[in-house]
């Protein structure tokens, strides 16, 4: 299933709660519940894993100390085999574990104890960017080309004229395609972001696009296609031709 058709259902969306302790799980399903969202619950990362590959959800929920296997890694593997949008909701507060979160792909970051209605807001927001991403691909372009790269949006891949090839995650893809409709122009981080109001410490943006330069450029430390604009925000240089 392409990423872009998990919203078929986006009155009632699912959600993958991936998440030991039962109590907060299900109290977590009641409150989505209240808001439209469906949900199913799993206690270890394997037996979510396993679902995902009948069925994918519009975005999963990860704690990251499960009883089988890191969080992180329940989250690279989705991000590899069956692309969603991912929040991690965890009493995991370093530095460390945050950016590695952002870097596997990871939307959003919620540190225990939370209050479930900022939670159902956060995932609210993320559904949001993604369902507009989705609605500008309907009846409409399917692939972009920029700089010798053509990138798919159905298989959120890339693929260079030399040959180079890279397969970008559901929130990379996201961050792109805002740069590749707006290009050779200025976008702040809160545009990037979306809805959600940006936390000063905030570097899910800085992170992902870190990560969409290693991948687009020749030399991500001097970068010729996403360029920072200091004080203001990024850039893609580019002319892009959709088709």
């Amino acid at each position: 299933m392409s990423p872009h058709e998990v919203f078929k259902d986006k009155d009632n969306p699912l959600l993958f709660i991936v998440e030991d302790e039962l109590d907060i799980a299900r109290l977590l399903a009641s409150t989505l519940a209240e808001y439209g969202f469906r949900s199913e619950i799993f206690t270890t990362g394997r037996g979510a894993l396993a679902r995902a590959r009948r069925l994918q959800p519009e975005l999963a929920i990860l704690d990251l100390g499960l009883p089988d296997m890191d969080g992180l890694q329940v989250l690279r593997e989705l991000q590899e085999q069956h692309p969603c949008a991912a929040l991690i909701l965890t009493g995991r507060d370093g530095l460390t574990d945050r950016v590695l979160g952002l870097e596997l792909g990871a939307d959003d970051y919620l540190v225990k104890p939370f209050e479930p209605r900022e939670l159902v807001a956060r995932v609210r927001s993320i559904l949001r960017r993604y369902q507009k991403t989705a609605s500008h691909e309907q009846g409409q372009h399917t692939q972009a080309c920029f700089a010798d790269w053509r990138f798919e949006l159905g298989s959120l891949s890339l693929r260079h004229a030399d040959g180079r090839s890279a397969t970008l995650s559901a929130a990379e893809a996201a961050l792109l395609q805002s740069l590749l409709r707006r290009p050779n122009k200025i976008l702040t981080r809160e545009q990037l972001i979306g809805e959600r109001e940006l936390d000063p410490f905030d570097r899910s943006i800085d992170v992902r696009i870190s990560r969409l330069r290693r991948k687009l450029e020749i030399d991500p430390q001097d970068p010729k296609i996403i360029k920072t604009v200091y004080g203001a925000g990024y850039l893609l240089s580019a002319s892009v031709e959709w088709q």
